[in-house]
């Protein structure tokens, strides 16, 4: 992740704005005043999902955090960059040959990990031994060959040495497969049985279902291995730590789930591996799993990029139940804590409940796993989930279950464990209603829990009015989904920035269809504004030294996006970089449209709920905002014409 991608990941633009606008939700956007000019009508958007604002009045401007801090601070990007970096808590540092060295160590090691799916599922598919693990996937577990081709799923052979044998014959050292995980070093040394002195080195994955673990842009970091012996310990077993493979901050199936998570607006998490995959192929893909038992705020922060609404669906045992309550913690400080946004920088109001994640817990029946219950009823599972319960209310119920709720002790016990979660709510009136059933589940008299509260330290302190936020104290993640018009501003970057000299053709073409050139509005962030600058500005100083000018002229801050966009134009729809300039010209000329049309579909429907609210208010700005509609839709309609001759010229 570059710097700035994790400045943004840490400054939500709706906390960020909110400081110095006053913001009222619309639809599933945010609406204020623009700071940037003066108006009576809200003609100001903000948007979560994207992370980004515009405005449809005056300014006519948008962007993302560092366009809104550089247009209304009036700073250039360094000093924007240097600002935000201070406010997210992000140390900027230069990239250096050492970074690049080891950005390339980790792709070698991915590469590695790549051909070792390749190899269990080989060793599943094609082997005598591999069929018993197949019987047991596909009868035991009820895995269609679609799904467990789908997920990857192989086979690690028994036998010491079979992956050892394997990739050092395929040129691999033993350190390489000891960086992956593959291989498990053992000193003998440290045997005090032994009296001489001899390391080993073997396979970490022996007899076991290989489950490929990945990341959630879908890159390999290690595995999950699961026993067929009952016999053999762990049931489990995943790869060690690696540069690649982080157990606290990786949630497995996220890179499959992400966008049914977006799509449902939810997140469930269950608690095995085998459960993921049960639950994705009966048609539930928004579900994911931890690499072990225990929730780690890590992890909950980076699910929460893709959903504020979470339940928690873990299996009914004892060490799932207490995975529950060990992760409450983590969730209330990585979730219900995101709320203190004031409406201007003095802080004079703050709204602690506005960005609140929704977290629940959904109670598995009949002592079965989240797998069994979904092959025993899809709908059950189904109803489960819809009747998740808010975590407090699933706590209660978990610590009074087969206790006596009439002896004094135990109604003081689950008072001193469930009152600071209430007490922890930013909401005065979710607190109020808590404490309300909570002395109703207890059947005492409601005074007590207050006189306890008031009596007890608080754990969250209130801001006092005008102390802002500190270094320690940086905004917690919140990243914007990936929209198609980013992806596809990074297709064209990509293509400009290894064959700057195709801008000039670009819009020459773009202009024969009665189309603006390309311009750094096209693209919706600031960062792939300025590399789409210092594009055009190389062409400008000489065509034939464009290469060496952006080289010395691009900011250090950009170079990982820089050097991201050139690895993914090496090849591009699978076809190589080559003097195939008309297709590549043809692509980019698509790519343009696409962004285009994408950015006006978007102002449209902010447009329409602008004129709507103006219109139910009485706002004479109605008209013009209709105007503004019909503006948009007529170059909309010119986009479709220039896409439609170009179709229509390939089919001659």
């Amino acid at each position: 992740m570059s710097q700035i991608d994790e400045i943004k990941s840490r400054i939500d633009i709706l906390d960020l704005i909110s400081e110095s606008v006053k913001l009222r939700r619309a639809g599933k956007n945010y609406s204020g005043l623009c700071p940037f000019h003066t108006e009576k009508t809200p003609s100001f958007i903000v948007s979560p999902d994207r992370q980004t604002w515009h405005c449809f009045g005056q300014c006519a401007e948008g962007g993302d955090v560092f366009k809104f801090v550089m247009k209304k601070e009036g700073w250039d990007f360094k000093e924007a960059l240097r600002y935000l970096a201070g406010k997210a808590g992000v140390t900027l540092t230069t990239y250096t040959p050492q970074q690049q060295e080891e950005k390339d160590a980790h792709e070698r090691l991915r590469a590695q990990l790549e051909e070792a799916v390749t190899f269990y599922r080989h060793q599943l598919l094609n082997t005598a031994d591999g069929q018993s693990a197949l019987t047991y996937l596909r009868e035991k577990r009820h895995l269609t060959d679609a799904v467990i081709e789908t997920f990857g799923l192989g086979y690690a052979p028994q036998g010491w040495d079979n992956a050892l044998k394997h990739f050092t014959a395929k040129g691999y050292s033993q350190q390489d497969l000891i960086d992956t995980g593959l291989l498990t070093v053992r000193d003998d040394a440290d045997d005090p049985r032994n009296t001489y002195h001899a390391t080993r080195v073997y396979d970490r994955f022996r007899d076991r279902i290989m489950i490929p673990i990945r990341d959630e842009q879908g890159r390999m970091a290690g595995f999950g291995a699961r026993i067929l012996n009952p016999d053999d310990v762990p049931k489990f077993l995943n790869s060690p730590e690696t540069p690649l493979f982080s157990k606290s901050r990786l949630l497995y199936g996220l890179d499959r789930a992400r966008k049914p998570i977006r799509a449902t607006d939810q997140a469930v998490i269950v608690e095995g591996y085998m459960d993921v995959i049960a639950l994705h192929q009966a048609g539930f893909e928004n579900v994911i799993s931890p690499m072990g038992t225990a929730l780690t705020e890590d992890q909950l922060r980076l699910l929460k990029r893709f959903s504020k609404r979470i339940v928690l669906a873990l299996d009914p045992d004892a060490a799932g139940q207490a995975a529950v309550l060990r992760g409450l913690d983590a969730a209330r400080q990585s979730l219900d804590r995101e709320g203190e946004i004031s409406f201007d920088a003095r802080g004079l109001l703050r709204h602690e409940s506005r960005l609140q994640a929704d977290l629940r817990v959904a109670t598995m029946p009949d002592e079965l796993d989240p797998d069994e219950i979904v092959q025993r009823d899809a709908e059950e599972w189904k109803r489960l989930i819809e009747n998740a319960q808010p975590i407090v209310t699933h706590v209660m119920g978990a610590l009074a279950a087969g206790r006596d709720l009439e002896d004094v002790q135990v109604k003081a016990d689950i008072v001193a464990q469930v009152l600071p979660l209430i007490e922890d709510l930013p909401d005065p009136v979710v607190r109020d209603s808590y404490q309300q059933k909570l002395a109703r589940f207890l059947r005492v008299d409601e005074r007590a829990l207050i006189g306890r509260q008031v009596k007890g330290p608080r754990t969250r302190r209130p801001r006092p009015k005008g102390e802002a936020t500190t270094p320690s104290e940086p905004l917690k993640p919140k990243v914007a989904a990936v929209s198609p018009s980013h992806k596809i501003g990074a297709h064209c970057l990509s293509l400009l920035l290894r064959r700057p000299d195709l801008l000039y053709r670009l819009d020459r073409v773009l202009q024969e269809a009665g189309l603006s050139r390309l311009s750094p509005e096209d693209f919706e962030y600031t960062d792939h504004q300025m590399l789409f600058r210092l594009v055009r500005q190389s062409l400008e100083q000489d065509a034939h030294d464009a290469d060496q000018y952006l080289h010395q002229n691009l900011p250090a801050a950009l170079s990982d996006l820089t050097d991201d966009l050139l690895a993914k134009s090496a090849t591009t729809n699978s076809l190589p970089l080559d003097p195939v300039d008309d297709r590549l010209l043809e692509d980019l000329f698509r790519g343009v449209i696409k962004i285009r049309r994408l950015g006006l579909d978007e102002n449209i429907n902010q447009l329409r709920f602008l004129q709507e609210d103006a219109q139910q208010q009485g706002d004479l700005r109605a008209a013009s905002y209709l105007e503004m509609v019909s503006h948009y839709q007529r170059s909309r309609n010119a986009l479709d014409q220039a896409s439609l001759k170009l179709t229509e010229r390939r089919q001659e």
